[in-house]
């Protein structure tokens, strides 16, 4: 082994506002927050996530070759109609072509990076 995941880092306009939706979304809290980055860690201490500011951000837009996604998440849940009204509730959207029944179903976070939530049927 050469190394493990420290923690993933995603470009943001403002860390501080993506943090409060991935606190909500996955229940993490602030391990550290500097204004220019946000590290949020799980109930272990562990870092697992990093929102960092970037000046010129500019947001993927699903399926747009020319603004490809970069990265995503899959979040698994046990019943997606409950957690997609959560994730709504939180600000996120749901993307079309994205009303899988079963399975998995692709939504952006508010500044449009795109995550999966996820079943046991679709992992």
């Amino acid at each position: 082994m050469i190394g493990h995941l420290y923690s993933v880092v995603v470009d943001c306009p403002d860390p501080d506002e993506l943090a409060r939706f991935y606190e909500s979304l996955l229940s993490l809290t602030r391990q550290a927050d500097t204004g220019t980055y946000v590290v949020l860690q799980n109930a272990a201490g562990t870092p697992v996530l990093t929102l960092q500011r970037v000046e010129d951000f500019r947001a993927p837009r699903w399926t747009d070759p020319a603004r490809p996604p970069q990265q995503h998440l899959d979040v698994m849940v046990t019943n997606l109609d409950t957690a997609e009204a959560q994730v709504l509730a939180l600000g996120a959207k749901l993307l079309e072509g994205s009303d899988k029944p079963i399975g998995y179903r692709v939504y952006e976070d508010p500044v449009g990076h795109p995550f999966c939530l996820i079943t046991p049927e679709g992992a």
